[in-house]
């Protein structure tokens, strides 16, 4: 885990992790079906686990592969976003498990035997990926957050540092918080860099 200094934001994940704790969902019965469609969601769109679990069945529209969600700060204002085929798919198998859906439905609920059926809360989302970390080997603190910042400096990477691009992504309102990263991954490269020079 790269660790960052005071002032910059926090540490991420990287891509080889979510690779791994993924793998251990066990996608042939309901519990991993949930996680794994919630995996991708949270790495696809770099969701806020506030905004995941305020989701309802409603808000997801496989037909044209787009999720309404209520962004950080937006009160009441629904924002569009496009998923990707996999997360597509990952959440259809999952509803697929799910009786009785309504549109008013949570999309994402409990599946323990004390609260089945309930909406996962945030606290839920944050067991629900230590316990894949832990199944997976991995020590390193786990968080949604950690798993936006990865998932927004991956797209940093992919794009070449385009900040705009990616901010349709993040949804961050200040293309300065977004700067952060982009700085921040750039000094990771430079850091990498030095290591490598001084190995030969």
């Amino acid at each position: 885990m790269v660790q960052i200094q005071h002032g910059t934001v926090a540490g991420f994940v990287e891509v080889q992790f979510t690779l791994e704790f993924s793998s251990e969902c066990d996608r042939t019965d309901i519990v991993g079906k949930r996680n794994y469609a919630l995996l991708r969601l949270l790495w696809g769109n770099a969701l806020r686990r506030s905004e995941v679990v305020k989701l309802n069945v409603s808000v997801f529209d496989p037909n044209s592969k787009t999720l309404k969600i209520l962004g950080k700060g937006k009160g009441n204002q629904e924002e569009t976003i496009d998923l990707g085929e996999s997360t597509v798919v990952a959440i259809v198998d999952y509803l697929n498990t799910r009786p009785n859906l309504t549109p008013d439905s949570p999309l994402f609920v409990s599946v323990d035997k004390w609260k089945p059926g309930n909406r996962l809360t945030g606290d839920g989302i944050l067991k629900i990926l230590n316990k894949l970390c832990k199944a997976a080997g991995i020590t390193k603190q786990m968080s949604p957050h950690r798993i936006r910042h990865s998932a927004i400096t991956a797209a940093l990477d992919a794009s070449d540092g385009n900040v705009r691009k990616v901010q349709k992504l993040s949804r961050h309102s200040k293309i300065e918080t977004l700067m952060r990263y982009d700085d921040n991954r750039q000094r990771v490269q430079a850091e990498i860099t030095d290591m490598l020079d001084n190995l030969v």
